[in-house]
């Protein structure tokens, strides 16, 4: 199982990033993919997920401005992150879980003010 993610960065407070994440090497249907963060110091946290019909989960510092959405075909999932905020700068994990767990790598946001 794989999971590559692309699309972190730096972006000025205010802009915009869009985060996806290509799950391969997978010979199980994918319940839940989603996206979780972590902050310098801070625990990690959910970000968004979605499951394969469709239903969303939003953290709370992030509802009405970041958007989930999921390839069933393709295994991707993607977050479309807008009005970013310094609050936002962290590490993004991508996850998938069937029956168990998987991670990935993680890619970095920062947000300057």
């Amino acid at each position: 199982v794989q999971l590559q993610a692309s699309g972190g960065g730096l972006v000025q407070r205010g802009g915009s990033l869009r985060l996806s994440c290509a799950a391969s090497g997978m010979d199980f249907s994918i319940n839940i993919m989603g996206w979780y963060r972590r902050a310098p110091g801070k625990q990690r946290e959910l970000v968004a997920t979605i499951t394969r019909d469709g239903r969303l989960n939003y953290g709370d510092s992030v509802q009405g401005r970041f958007t989930i959405s999921r390839d069933n075909a393709g295994n991707t999932v993607n977050l479309q992150m807008n009005s970013l905020k310094p609050e936002d700068t962290a590490v993004y994990y991508c996850v998938v879980i069937a029956t168990l767990a998987y991670w990935g790598q993680g890619t970095l946001v920062t947000v300057s003010s």
